[in-house]
Formats: structure tokens, C-alpha cells, sequence
């Protein structure tokens, strides 16, 4: 299996190329320069393998949530690319390609999503998949749901939302914090692979961002 994976959903640029169970990675600190950098990493990235488009079996990209601009990015441009080459597109949830980062059996991942709320979700591992306990959603720090158990893992810049409040709301659930981690393309060309291998691959026209929430500010009457 031969997949490209992008994201773009934090602040960080991450690629990665995986060629027959071996990978390639790529990451640079992007801030806003997404748009600018991520075309000419991936050229130099299909070089260094000596890979074309054409040879591949597909792209896998962050679909979010995340940035508002950063994952239309990566859609946008996983997009064209596979367009171009024929090639079928997954998205993949970024909060998913956090749990992936982890040997751990159930774990919480969750992402700064700015104006005092999270993006977050729950999962289970169950052999090399993933079963979903919570969805992927926006909450506020303090109002996130429940979790069964003392032996979970958090990933994710949301754990340092609001003070904290995600560490006292699972404190009696969670048993390490891992506050600093985002999302890497590693893990999203893994679990795109797996999906292609079953069939889930869609047209580029079809794939789409997950946004998650509607409204990416507040007016100034709500605040």
C-alpha cells in the first residue's frame, strides 16, 4: 500500500508517505504558512522516494477538526491532487490520529479549539482498530462527557484549556497526561491505508472537511 498523508489542522505541517510498510515524515512549525509550504514539502517528500502520484494507491489527509483554514487546506489540496492523478481520497479524523499515537487501550484526545472550548472524543482499541466511545465534538473544558474507568489516556492541547478543567473533570479517570502532542501525518497514512484496504476510499470530489463547530468567531454582542 502506497498513501500520502497531509495536516494541516494545527499550527504544525505534517506529511508523510508511506511505501510498502515503510514511511517517510516530514513536519515543519507552519504557523499560517500552510498554503505556502505544503505543496513544495510534498514535491521534495515524492522525490526523495522517488514516487509519483500516479504510483500511489491513494491520499489520506487531517479532515479535522482544527484550524477553520488549516483543514480546508489539507482538503483542498488532497483534493486536487487525487483529481489530478485519479487517485480515491480519506479523510481522517484528527482527533482519531491522536489515539493512534499511543500504545494505550482507551484513550481521550482533545484539541485546543479557542473561545474557552475543546474538541474532543473518546476511543477504545480493539486489536488494530479503534471503537469510538465518544464522537468527536465541541464542548466547554468543564461540560465534557463522562468516561468509564481509572486507566485512560489524554492526548492533546486541550487538557491546558480553561486552567485545566479537563484535568479536574477526568481526574479520577486518567491516569497520564500527554498535553503537548498534535496531530501527525504518520498516523493519518496508517489508518488511511487501512481504510482504502476496506474499500472506504471516496472521489475527490467527495471528500470534506469536518468542521464540527459552525461558527469559527463570536460577535461582539456575545462576547
Amino acid at each position: 500500500m502506497r498513501v500520502l498523508a497531509l495536516d494541516t489542522s494545527t499550527e504544525y505541517l505534517s506529511l508523510a508517505l508511506l511505501i510498502d510498510g515503510e514511511i517517510l515524515v516530514r513536519e515543519t512549525q507552519a504557523g499560517q504558512r500552510h498554503s505556502e509550504l505544503t505543496l513544495p514539502m510534498l514535491a521534495v517528500l515524492l522525490a526523495e522516494a522517488g514516487a509519483s502520484l500516479r504510483s500511489l494507491d491513494g491520499l489520506a489527509f487531517g479532515q479535522g477538526p482544527g484550524s477553520f483554514t488549516g483543514i480546508r487546506i489539507a482538503c483542498g489540496i488532497a483534493q486536487g491532487l487525487a483529481f489530478g492523478a485519479d487517485l480515491p481520497v480519506v479523510g481522517i479524523s484528527t482527533l482519531l490520529a491522536l489515539a493512534a499515537q499511543a500504545d494505550a487501550s482507551r484513550v481521550i484526545t482533545c484539541l485546543d479549539a479557542r473561545m474557552s472550548e475543546i474538541y474532543h472524543a473518546a476511543y477504545e482499541r480493539q486489536g488494530d482498530d479503534w471503537l469510538e466511545i465518544h464522537a468527536p465534538g465541541l464542548y466547554a473544558a468543564q461540560a465534557v462527557p463522562a468516561v468509564i474507568g481509572h486507566d485512560w489516556l489524554g492526548i492533546g492541547s486541550g487538557f491546558n484549556v480553561a486552567d485545566g478543567a479537563l484535568r479536574r473533570q477526568y481526574a479520577e479517570n486518567v491516569s497520564d497526561v500527554w498535553d503537548t502532542r498534535y496531530p501527525h501525518a504518520r498516523e493519518i497514512a496508517h489508518l488511511g491505508a487501512q481504510c482504502l484496504r476496506q474499500g472506504q476510499g471516496v472521489p475527490a470530489w467527495q471528500a470534506a472537511p469536518l468542521y464540527i463547530r459552525d461558527k469559527v468567531a463570536l460577535k461582539t454582542s456575545e462576547r
